[in-house]
């Protein structure tokens, strides 16, 4: 999908947040700012938010030498997430279609998102989560779970740390044998790296693999050979998080995409309305 003019103040967020992340010097900041303002007057806007924000946080890491400057806040997420799994884990067991509860609750952990917003709280993850199971799923859950049942190779997109951990509950219920999880290449704002997946757990159920790319989502002209080659090859891929569905939403690949809603641009384009929990199958 194309960028919006309402993309562009998203933007210039990021840009103040990871300046004050970075340093504590306000002439720093405006710098910053100021520079992303000129950027924005010339940037292509029939390109994806995701690969904008990457010339973003890019020229931020080469303007600090910081190469991963949310690193901080992305070990308090997974931090906070890995302490309320095993609960998480015994409402899942316990309820009448585990596969479903897994998903809201993965889901429900898409909150944590910095590209969305400035910040989350530990007691913001623990309200949605606390609600998720009462929540409806908006789409197209009957066809991700037949699909699930049908598929011999499945591609999991992950999005953000913390949400990462989470995850867990849902690719636990995946046939794991068939199951490879995609990590972004390198850091960028508070994506899921290697190192999360790690942290999570992950790796000692299911294979990783690190798609080749620092792009908030997945910009496939950017990606790796060997994540192309699951991509192409898989019957099944999980896209979390609204940064894959930017990113992804016009390929014809058989994609299911696990993202709450939580910005007006979403909205429209996906046909739900902000704060939605949504599995959307792609048309293809």
């Amino acid at each position: 999908m194309r960028t919006t003019l309402d993309c562009i103040p998203c933007f210039i967020r990021q840009a103040l947040d990871a300046s004050r992340m970075i340093s504590a010097d306000p002439s720093f900041h405006e710098s910053v700012v100021r520079e992303v303002m000129l950027w924005a007057g010339r940037m292509n806007m029939d390109e994806t938010p995701p690969l904008l924000a990457q010339q973003i946080h890019r020229r931020l890491r080469s303007l600090t030498g910081v190469a991963d400057p949310y690193r901080e806040v992305k070990d308090a997420a997974n931090r906070t997430a890995l302490a309320l799994l095993p609960r998480l884990s015994f409402l899942v067991n316990e309820s009448i279609d585990p596969l479903e509860a897994a998903v809201k609750f993965s889901i429900a952990g898409n909150l944590m998102d910095l590209g969305a917003k400035s910040g989350f709280s530990e007691d913001e993850i623990k309200e949605s989560l606390a609600c998720a199971l009462d929540e409806e799923i908006a789409g197209d859950y009957g066809f991700f779970k037949e699909a699930v049942r049908a598929a011999e190779r499945i591609l999991y997109l992950a999005d953000n740390a913390g949400e990462i951990v989470l995850d867990r509950l849902l690719i636990e219920r995946l046939p794991l044998n068939k199951v490879t999880l995609a990590v972004r290449g390198a850091p960028v704002i508070n994506d899921a790296t290697a190192e999360d997946a790690r942290v999570a757990g992950l790796h000692d159920m299911v294979a990783v693999v690190e798609n080749g790319s620092d792009a908030p989502g997945t910009v496939i002209s950017d990606c790796g050979d060997d994540f192309l080659k699951l991509y192409a090859e898989s019957d099944m891929i999980i896209a979390k998080g609204q940064g894959n569905y930017e990113t992804l939403s016009d390929e014809n690949r058989p994609i299911f995409f696990l993202l709450k809603v939580k910005c007006g641009v979403i909205a429209e384009r996906i046909g739900y309305p902000v704060g939605s929990v949504v599995v959307k199958r792609q048309d293809r």
